[in-house]
């Protein structure tokens, strides 16, 4: 890993992001876990965070610092997108439990996802979010706002929620119903609560606090009916997202390219500022991104000589690092595959580049 310890020996990033140009190839996340374990052993990194949902990744999180939970189902219900059935994010999650054994809690590495609780294709009901936030209140302060009956009550049927057609068509979104309307006023009334009060409470209040509020804007979008739709639902992600990684600093970061360049990320015609964008706007020079990608793969075509995939390929030895200031911004990238793989086409919103020649 010298490439590394040369790159970060003139730099310390308050959040240090490694993205990766498809979540379908192992390599990438087998990558991820090598640079990972490098930066706690020699970097003093404590924590990582991947893209995947912020309150189910607080199963890992416990299950790596205490042990709690059986790994299979940690691994089942504490990734979202189906990331738990990853092989590497069980390897990662199985070092991280066997680093931490016998550790002082300040010395352990902590897991985090940092993605809102969505799915692929769907967002579930507010309704299980809110009703935490408000015994968390509940259980620290008095005269809290509403009750969980109320929020029962608005929520009604939790599948009426994820239905997956209602991505895709607005008008089958429950997000602009009376209910969905006197629910975020809930979330709003509960997360105000809280920042009243946040000195006087344990931590955890302020994840629930946001995600609330964050995930009825996103059913509140879901209800847009407006050309304009996919990208607002796609900001307001990646807004969650950004917000979920200042909380977290120190940290080392995983996620798809898209999400973590410092410029908006484009996807199936629609285009929004990027989680990377909204971090890099907050924290500088402190925010440091690295881009990976790669040369051959079996069902790809190798990159089309004047690309800037091509260009890595001849320019760049296998997994190392290449700054991107000595790169041509206006190289072309190559032709994805059209199931998930999107080459990287960025250059100036990276710090660098890491190169794997064939996954």
């Amino acid at each position: 890993m010298k490439t590394f310890d040369d790159f970060l020996a003139h730099r310390s990033p308050t959040l240090l992001g490694l993205g990766e140009p498809t979540h379908w190839t192992e390599a990438f996340p087998l990558f991820r876990n090598e640079i990972f374990q490098h930066l706690v052993l020699e970097h003093g990194y404590r924590s990582i965070a991947l893209e995947s949902d912020c309150l189910a990744g607080r199963l890992v999180d416990r299950y790596v610092t205490t042990g709690e939970g059986n790994l299979d189902k940690v691994l089942a219900t504490g990734f979202s997108h189906g990331f738990g059935a990853f092989p590497s994010n069980r390897a990662l999650v199985e070092w991280m439990r066997a680093h931490n054994a016998g550790r002082a809690p300040e010395d352990q590495v902590r897991f985090h996802g940092f993605d809102a609780p969505l799915e692929m294709a769907s967002a579930p009901s507010p309704r299980a979010v809110l009703t935490e936030l408000h015994g968390f209140l509940a259980k620290h302060l008095d005269d809290v706002p509403h009750d969980v009956a109320t929020i029962e009550r608005l929520a009604g049927d939790d599948a009426a929620w994820a239905d997956e057609a209602a991505m895709w068509d607005g008008a089958k979104s429950k997000g602009d119903s009376l209910e969905a309307r006197e629910l975020r006023l809930v979330a709003d009334d509960l997360a105000s609560h809280f920042e009243r009060a946040r000195p006087a409470l344990p931590d955890g209040g302020d994840l629930l606090a946001r995600t609330a509020v964050g995930l009825c804007r996103y059913h509140s979008l879901m209800a847009d009916t407006s050309p304009e739709r996919m990208g607002r639902l796609g900001a307001q992600r990646d807004a969650m997202m950004a917000d979920n990684l200042l909380a977290l600093p120190g940290t080392f970061v995983s996620a798809h390219n898209q999400h973590l360049q410092r410029r908006a990320a484009s996807m199936m015609g629609a285009q929004w500022w990027s989680a990377g964008a909204q971090v890099a706007h907050q924290l500088g020079a402190r925010y440091v991104f690295i881009a990976t990608d790669f040369g051959s793969s079996d069902g790809v075509e190798d990159p089309a000589p004047g690309t800037l995939q091509a260009y890595l390929a001849a320019t760049v030895q296998d997994r190392e690092l290449v700054e991107t200031a000595g790169i041509d911004p206006d190289l072309p990238a190559r032709t994805g595959d059209g199931r998930g793989y999107l080459p990287f086409d960025a250059v100036e919103a990276a710090d660098a580049i890491a190169f794997l020649h064939r996954v």
